[in-house]
């Protein structure tokens, strides 16, 4: 079980940080990981937006459910992705990230993003 955090800003952008390890390695994809043993869904979400851009959130409203299966590298996650609220902290990339940024939705289809992320953004009824 996973989480993932859609942070929209004032203009639109989308928050996203480039995977520093498997799965997806060097892609782009939206701040989040793995839920903790005996750790809410919310506090894990505040979490690994925490150590992943420095930035602090407030989850709301679940945006949607997306399922990753990466076989040849032994993963296959469950991740609820969340709308969140930025409340605080300075953007940065964390120790597994190598980069964390704001990118305008004309931009997100530009990069190398991670498998089936466009496509779960629109359906969380992002305009990309």
């Amino acid at each position: 079980m996973a989480v993932g955090a859609v942070a929209v800003r004032g203009d639109g952008a989308l928050l996203l940080v480039r995977r520093g390890k498997a799965p997806a390695l060097g892609r782009w994809s939206l701040p989040g990981g793995r839920v903790d043993w005996g750790e809410t869904l919310p506090d894990a979400l505040r979490r690994e937006v925490a150590e992943e851009t420095g930035l602090e959130v407030v989850p709301g409203e679940l945006a949607g459910l997306v399922e990753r299966i990466h076989l040849n590298e032994g993963f296959h996650y469950v991740i609820l992705d969340y709308h969140v609220t930025i409340t605080g902290g300075t953007l940065r990339p964390g120790s597994d990230v190598t980069d964390a940024r704001w990118v305008l939705p004309s931009e997100v289809a530009l990069l190398e993003v991670s498998d089936g992320l466009l496509e779960a953004l629109r359906d969380f009824g992002l305009e990309l």
